[in-house]
């Protein structure tokens, strides 16, 4: 007899203690290979993990593959300064709408001959016989186009220089880099 009630009271009471129970362990998905991975990331939902958030994922799984062409503002967007130019109102006006922060110095064979940085100018006391080369750094370091961006981070940590200009393989000069371009990568 008691066997019966306590049947019928387990029919009754198991119902209602079903949203107490501890749920069945959900089975966690490990992907096996990288396409396994952007499977994953493609199918998460846009509430869980962002365009932005995919981008970023993206840009580091793919970062030993990059190189520096890939995100180097190329030499015809370059803004250059002739060692000779005077510094007046309409060159500096020139460099400041141009939006970079750091201007290569040529000469007049357009070989480079250093950098002129944004901070020196900022400091610039406008005088008739101020040139460039007498503003510019003559430490100039140098990447490769072809250098992955892992080596940037390697010469990042060994110059600890900001910008870098970046030659081509006949050692021309092709563009720049800097270090906030690198981070704009990993973290936009």
């Amino acid at each position: 007899m008691w066997e019966k009630i306590l049947k019928k009271f387990t029919e009754w009471i198991d119902p209602k203690l079903q949203k107490y129970r501890p749920k069945k362990a959900e089975v966690k998905y490990t992907p096996k290979t990288l396409e396994d991975f952007i499977g994953v990331i493609q199918r998460t939902p846009k509430n869980v993990l962002s365009s932005s958030d995919r981008a970023r994922i993206a840009a580091a799984m793919s970062f030993d593959e990059r190189k520096v062409s890939d995100i180097m503002v190329k030499k015809n967007d370059m803004v250059f300064v002739n060692e000779k130019d005077f510094l007046g109102p309409l060159m500096l006006d020139k460099l400041y709408k141009s939006g970079f922060t750091n201007f290569p110095v040529v000469d007049n064979s357009n070989k480079v001959k250093g950098i002129i940085h944004t901070e020196a100018l900022n400091m610039l006391e406008i005088k008739k016989t101020d040139r460039a080369s007498k503003y510019m750094d003559k430490d100039v370091n140098y990447l490769h186009v072809n250098d992955g961006l892992q080596k940037v981070v390697s010469e990042i940590e060994r110059t600890n220089s900001y910008y870098y200009l970046v030659l081509d393989e006949k050692e021309e000069l092709a563009g720049f880099l800097t270090i906030q371009m690198l981070l704009d990568y990993l973290l936009n």
